[in-house]
């Protein structure tokens, strides 16, 4: 577990720097997002990583890494978004953002945490292209979710999906970076 929590770290360390490199090229564009919306952004990069993984040819120079980033960063701006409501104009400072963006990546690490222990780190042994169709499903719960106007009957809310999105992007990225090494 000690080598996950590393891992994991090391992971969320690099989109956070992209994140904060966006935040200083773009500022804080992205709060007038609604839900629905980074909804659709995370479905866009996730179908794009389930087309690399079944594709023989590219035609875009970027991997599945760069992707599995991108979900991670846009399911943290719509937990951002959920705590702080959707922004009619760009309303938030760098530091703001990124201490937001630290908050929710740690209640996101502590929920993976509680689950690695329960589940006895049965990520490991799967592998990215479930981790990626794990990340699809989540998303089209989120759209039902999300067309039922947030309500449910007995499932969990939209954060704890979006929850689980970062946390299997993490893991895959955490795979794919361990078949590198």
């Amino acid at each position: 577990m000690q080598d996950t929590s590393k891992q994991y770290d090391a992971v969320i360390d690099t989109c956070k720097s992209l994140f904060e490199k966006k935040m200083s090229d773009y500022g804080s564009a992205w709060r007038i997002l609604r839900l629905p919306s980074l909804t659709d952004q995370i479905f866009i990069k996730a179908q794009r990583i389930r087309s690399l993984q079944e594709n023989d040819v590219r035609k875009v120079d970027e991997g599945e890494e760069s992707e599995f980033i991108g979900i991670i960063n846009y399911c943290i701006m719509a937990l951002i978004q959920l705590q702080k409501g959707v922004a009619e104009q760009p309303d938030m400072s760098t530091k703001e953002a990124v201490a937001l963006y630290t908050e929710q990546a740690a209640l996101t690490k502590q929920l993976m945490e509680n689950k690695n222990h329960d589940y006895g780190e049965a990520w490991r042994d799967m592998r990215v292209s479930s981790l990626t169709d794990l990340i699809l499903q989540k998303l089209l719960r989120v759209k039902s979710i999300e067309s039922n106007k947030g309500e449910t009957l007995v499932s969990e809310g939209i954060d704890a999906n979006y929850q689980d999105m970062i946390n299997y992007a993490i893991f895959a990225l955490i795979h794919l970076n361990n078949d590198r090494s």
